[in-house]
């Protein structure tokens, strides 16, 4: 049921299909041994604890094995809508995870498991454990680490919550008074411990939430109720702040982007970056402007989707994800990944590539040693890979050896509009052209 319920989920991850995930949900056996380690820990039953928290770990080691293997045959390997959902855990997961917990632990007391399957759906452990595999096969640490603390979050509060309503049941009244308070404290504690990450994640959602409320209406502010808003868009986690607004107005107003910035460096205590577009309209010719204005908005959501999803791929803040409209062109410097190679980062152009059809996706690597070009299997995907890596990062090589097959590689390094420093050897070599290659 593991597996299935992983499959499941993953799928409709990829799809962002909610009515799929749900289903997942539905039939994942994970609730009954989280539960199970919060009546061991009311008992302080260590041999019961130590058997849920087993089937746990194995459970969830096969959910996430099973997505991380789906995804990685899977043509669709981009962060949709229902996997970032699952990337950004705050305060309200943790409560909606302890209302649940105490929600199960009643059904289970009281004979109603038919009350088992909303806590599942309300509290939904496989999805998190889906998105862990996804960014495990794309090496999409961000993901990977949000997902983890979503799970963490709902594993512990449930046990936690388990624990204290089955206390208050009754469960364990042979208990002595000291393991009481060491329970009691345990519980507390790690809800308190948990707390901490995950408010302070609401607390930035609730801000940026605030400051874009703010943005708008200090655009607006200073061309009167006759000019409309028609687009907005807040990019975080820049400095400055970088703002973008598209204001349909009949009338131009000077020196309006400095005065609105003025206003939103005072109210939000921020450096902001404003960059205002206004369209000047009629009454004649509002409908006609509406339209051009509407189509820009959505390219402006598509630009802004793209690069959220690259500089999630590539494991890099969005500002450092570049867009070409115009082209349809994106370029991205990944970030570096452990025991990544120049094919790694290929694969993942590759994929990306795959995933935003009609796009040109340019993936720029760190920069790493040129693969080996000595005879074999691999040669000629090494020297595709050497010469891919060189045009994206537009560093020269130097190429050892000679003979016809150097001279072919040469030819097929300069095709691909990389600068070629040859240089003298006894085998065929390849580096960059500030490294040393070749033997005395």
């Amino acid at each position: 049921m593991t597996l299935l319920s992983a499959g499941i989920a993953v799928l409709g991850l990829l799809l962002s299909s909610p009515a799929v995930v749900i289903g997942a949900m539905l039939i994942s056996p994970l609730m009954g041994p989280i539960i199970g380690v919060g009546f061991a820990l009311a008992t302080f039953d260590t041999d019961e604890i130590r058997r849920a928290l087993w089937a746990i770990f194995l459970g969830s080691l096969l959910a996430v094995a099973i997505s991380a293997a789906i995804v990685l045959l899977s043509p669709i390997q981009s962060v949709t809508a229902e996997i970032a959902a699952r990337t950004r855990p705050n305060l309200f997961d943790l409560m909606i995870a302890l209302l649940s917990g105490l929600a199960g632990t009643y059904a289970v007391i009281r004979g109603r498991h038919g009350a088992i399957v909303g806590v599942a759906i309300a509290t939904a452990l496989m999805p998190p454990l889906a998105v862990m595999g996804f960014g495990l096969a794309t090496g999409n640490w961000r993901v990977l680490s949000g997902s983890s603390l979503l799970f963490f979050t709902n594993l512990m509060t449930i046990a936690a919550a388990a624990a204290a309503l089955a206390r208050l049941y009754g469960f364990a009244t042979n208990l002595s008074p000291s393991q009481t308070r060491l329970q009691a404290v345990m519980l507390v504690g790690s809800l308190v411990l948990l707390s901490i990450p995950l408010g302070l994640s609401l607390q930035r959602i609730a801000w940026e939430a605030l400051a874009t409320r703010e943005a708008r209406e200090a655009v607006a502010k200073p061309f009167g109720g006759s000019a409309r808003v028609s687009d907005l868009q807040v990019k975080f986690g820049t400095a400055p702040l970088k703002i973008e607004a598209t204001v349909l107005t009949p009338t131009y107003i000077h020196a309006a982007e400095q005065t609105v910035s003025a206003e939103l460096q005072r109210t939000l205590g921020e450096r902001v970056d404003l960059i205002i577009d206004q369209v000047r309209t009629s009454d004649g010719d509002a409908s006609s402007v509406e339209i051009a204005q509407a189509n820009h908005a959505a390219e402006q959501r598509e630009a802004s989707r793209l690069m959220r999803e690259m500089a999630m791929l590539a494991g890099v803040e969005p500002d450092r994800v570049l867009i070409d409209q115009t082209h349809k062109m994106v370029e991205v410097r990944a970030a570096p990944l452990p025991g990544a190679n120049l094919e790694t980062y290929r694969e993942l152009e590759r994929r990306m590539a795959a995933a935003e059809s009609g796009w040109q996706v340019h993936l720029v690597p760190p920069f790493a040693s040129l693969p080996n070009i000595n005879d074999g299997p691999d040669r000629e995907q090494n020297v595709q890979t050497a010469a891919w890596a060189a045009s994206r990062l537009g560093l020269p090589v130097r190429l050892g050896g000679s003979g016809e097959d150097i001279d072919k590689i040469e030819k097929q390094l300069r095709d691909a509009k990389v600068a070629v420093v040859r240089a003298s050897g006894r085998s065929p070599e390849l580096a960059w052209a500030g490294e040393t290659i070749g033997r005395p």
